[in-house]
């Protein structure tokens, strides 16, 4: 065997049973052989150089009066920290964890439409700053920072090519950042980050096959095929939001009109309020909104209905069937095990979901529906930024650089 082919045999192989690991600990070394079909030498080769590297551990269990005791593995906390920040159109979250993704240190604040994108990134920077002095208190060596950023990404570059909601464009942020921190960067559309997050650590964690949307401003989605993401052929496959549902509908933020997101995410639910308040004078609405339909937000819309509000329920109901008639079609394509919804739709949950399936399931082609599930994200704002700690554990596990 050529070298290159043994070192990359020895790369998919330690990223089996870090992996293994990460699912199964405690296990033990015959544990961890009987699971990844590797042998026993080869297994405990790959763990003793796994200790060295400080990220993994071994602890014996059992009574050495009966017996020799059983030594079991797991995955170090203190083998690394990791630094996840997402920017997302209004705001900055970072979080610190360590290396099994336990958080040390996090921070959300808002940003403002007047801020400037050096002054947007000069404020990510300053909590990054922070988080690593964090780390650093700790003892835990940075591993690296993973990005999540609401717009098309080439995350094999590291390039942000355009985020319409925030208007950038063509933003080599790896490289501004490894300049700045020294650290590998991991840059990502944020929907892709908010998929790898459930499947790491939210309701789709472990299922192979999924795909999650998201929706603060537009709708994003990520998509995961054999527990991978989908990128396509050059990093920009996912982009949902932008499936063209009505070529007469109102105009996008991406410049063309009747994209997807326009029908089903937070805003066409304030349009449709809006515009049926104009014939259904809402009495209820207005005092919400301290007498401004301007100060209308989607939470505000949500807790009317949820109180009984007709014009605010039929808006959200009218969205979800929208977006049931949509994800269908992507059952058609896609054959997913689960829908996961997550972002502003969360916090209307209890009136969108049975109405989401109902439309899945009578839009989608009957053998494409057998077994599939349609969840909510539990991790509300979180999943983005957990899925940004998620990059960089991922790439790590499975020894995978993107480059």
């Amino acid at each position: 065997m050529l070298t290159g082919d043994q070192e990359k045999v020895r790369k998919v192989n330690r990223s089996l049973v870090l992996n293994t690991l990460r699912l199964h600990a405690p296990v033990s070394r015959a544990q961890v052989a009987d699971i990844t079909g590797l042998t026993r030498g080869t297994v405990s080769n790959i763990v003793t150089d796994l200790i060295a590297d400080g990220l993994v551990f071994e602890d014996k269990l059992g009574d050495s009066r009966i017996g020799r005791p059983s030594i079991l593995l797991g995955l170090r906390p203190d083998g690394g920290a990791v630094i996840g920040v997402e920017i997302g159109v209004d705001f900055v979250s970072v979080l610190l964890t360590n290396f099994v993704a336990g958080t040390l240190w996090e921070t959300r604040a808002q940003t403002s439409p007047s801020q400037s994108q050096t002054e947007i990134i000069h404020q990510a920077e300053t909590y990054i700053d922070q988080a690593l002095s964090v780390a650093k208190e700790n003892g835990l060596r940075p591993l690296g920072i993973g990005v999540g950023l609401p717009g098309l990404v080439n995350a094999r570059q590291g390039n942000l090519i355009m985020a319409p909601n925030l208007r950038w464009t063509n933003l080599p942020l790896r490289l501004i950042w490894n300049q700045r921190f020294h650290l590998p960067i991991y840059i990502e559309n944020e929907a892709n980050l908010a998929a790898l997050g459930e499947y790491y650590f939210g309701v789709a964690r472990n299922v192979d096959n999924f795909i999650s949307l998201t929706s603060d401003i537009g709708l994003g989605g990520g998509i995961m095929i054999d527990g991978r993401l989908f990128r396509g052929g050059h990093g920009y496959g996912g982009e949902i939001g932008h499936i063209q549902r009505d070529p007469q509908g109102e105009a996008c933020g991406c410049g063309r009109i009747g994209c997807w997101e326009t029908q089903v995410g937070p805003r066409a639910v304030l349009q449709r309020v809006k515009k049926e308040f104009q014939t259904h004078h809402d009495q209820s609405l207005l005092d919400a909104c301290s007498g401004d339909l301007n100060n209308l937000t989607f939470e505000i819309v949500v807790q009317l209905a949820l109180n009984g509000d007709l014009i605010c329920r039929q808006a959200i109901e009218e969205v979800a069937i929208n977006l049931g008639v949509g994800i269908a079609d992507l059952v058609n394509i896609f054959n997913p095990d689960l829908i996961v919804i997550g972002g502003a739709f969360i916090s209307a949950k209890d009136i969108m979901h049975s109405i989401i399936e109902k439309t899945i399931f009578s839009n989608a082609l009957q053998p494409s529906t057998d077994n599939l599930q349609v969840k909510f994200s539990e991790r509300s704002t979180e999943a983005c930024v957990l899925g940004a700690v998620a990059v960089v554990l991922d790439d790590i596990l499975r020894e995978m650089v993107i480059n």
